[in-house]
């Protein structure tokens, strides 16, 4: 069995036992104990038809070559910056569902970028990052969903883990897999030769298909092949104004609004980000946003890699969508 299949099983093993012994292997971390509410980052009171469960991009930051490559649990640098994350991302959904937002470990974003190879890369998420999530994904199915539809969102590194949620996860839970409305697996580069491993899992076509993955990486016209490391060969995109998969453009008068950095802080907008989809780049392009005003507000990626603002420049594009795929999977 592959290594990282092996982290997987194990997880989900822990995960539905409960078993915080877990893990004794060294090689094999112990999942948090998500019963604990300081390990949850948002438990919210149920009042909505529709759950939402989100996990936060890479927020941990090694602060020296000391630092651990995975954080822990409590580290102040990564809960700080997921509650940013938060604010500008998981609020999307909050008229649509209950956010449901575990804490969970994470690589450092320059260590597993700096691994030679994706598979290696791969193999660092399935370990703590994944074991967590799996274990925080199955108590809340398990204590908190109470058989209610939902909403899996993530971004970047949390995008990653979702896709192994629904690649071994769900395969194992094909009844909770009935009840997802749509993965947001926005920051993370999905492939049909992935999805073909996965036969169940489909991308998603239109503006209103449920029980799909939607998935892209933003970025503009200028950036050269090979620059953006989060888009890997063969990624998928659909238009996150349109919500079709062709290339045609989507016009900023088409948009619904950006939640984007206006003398650095973060304000509503009129739609900033045009979106077109570059389906040999399997990325979508926008060609509209001030490259080096945007690469000023995020300094970590490239002029023209917009990874930072995914969810910004189309943020209530995507609160639309996400109500109309509820719409649809309820009138079901």
């Amino acid at each position: 069995m592959p290594l990282s299949k092996k982290f997987l099983v194990i997880a989900a093993l822990c995960a539905s036992l409960s078993i915080a012994a877990c893990g004794n292997d060294n090689s094999v971390p112990a999942a948090t104990d998500y019963s604990k509410t300081a390990h949850w980052m948002s438990l919210p009171a149920t009042v909505k038809k529709v759950d939402v469960f989100y996990l936060y991009p890479t927020t941990y930051k090694k602060v020296s070559a000391a630092d651990p490559d995975i954080s822990e649990i409590n580290n102040a640098v990564m809960r700080g910056g997921a509650s940013v994350k938060f604010a500008r991302q998981a609020t999307v959904f909050e008229t649509i569902g209950n956010i449901y937002a575990p804490y969970y470990r994470q690589a450092d974003a320059p260590y597993v970028l700096n691994l030679p190879t994706l598979a290696e890369r791969e193999q660092v998420i399935a370990g703590a990052p994944t074991i967590d999530a799996v274990a925080a994904f199955d108590y809340y199915i398990k204590q908190y969903n109470n058989g209610r539809p939902y909403i899996l969102v993530g971004h970047s590194q949390g995008a990653n883990v979702l896709m192994n949620i629904l690649t071994d996860y769900m395969k194992a839970n094909p009844a909770v897999y009935d009840r997802m409305i749509a993965a947001y697996v926005v920051g993370y580069s999905v492939t049909d030769a992935g999805l073909a491993k996965n036969p169940k899992l489909k991308f998603a076509t239109g503006p209103d298909d449920t029980g799909v993955v939607i998935s892209y990486n933003t970025q503009s016209p200028n950036v050269a092949a090979g620059i953006n490391q989060i888009v890997t060969d063969g990624a998928l995109a659909i238009n996150p104004i349109t919500w079709t998969r062709d290339e045609t453009v989507a016009t900023t008068a088409q948009g619904l609004g950006s939640f984007v950095p206006i003398n650095g802080v973060y304000t509503q907008a009129t739609q900033y980000a045009d979106a077109a989809v570059d389906k040999a780049k399997g990325v979508v392009i926008c060609s509209t946003c001030d490259e080096a005003a945007m690469h000023a507000a995020s300094l970590s990626y490239p002029v023209g890699v917009y990874h930072s603002f995914d969810y910004d420049f189309y943020y209530f594009n995507l609160r639309a969508n996400a109500a109309d795929r509820v719409a649809r999977f309820l009138s079901k």
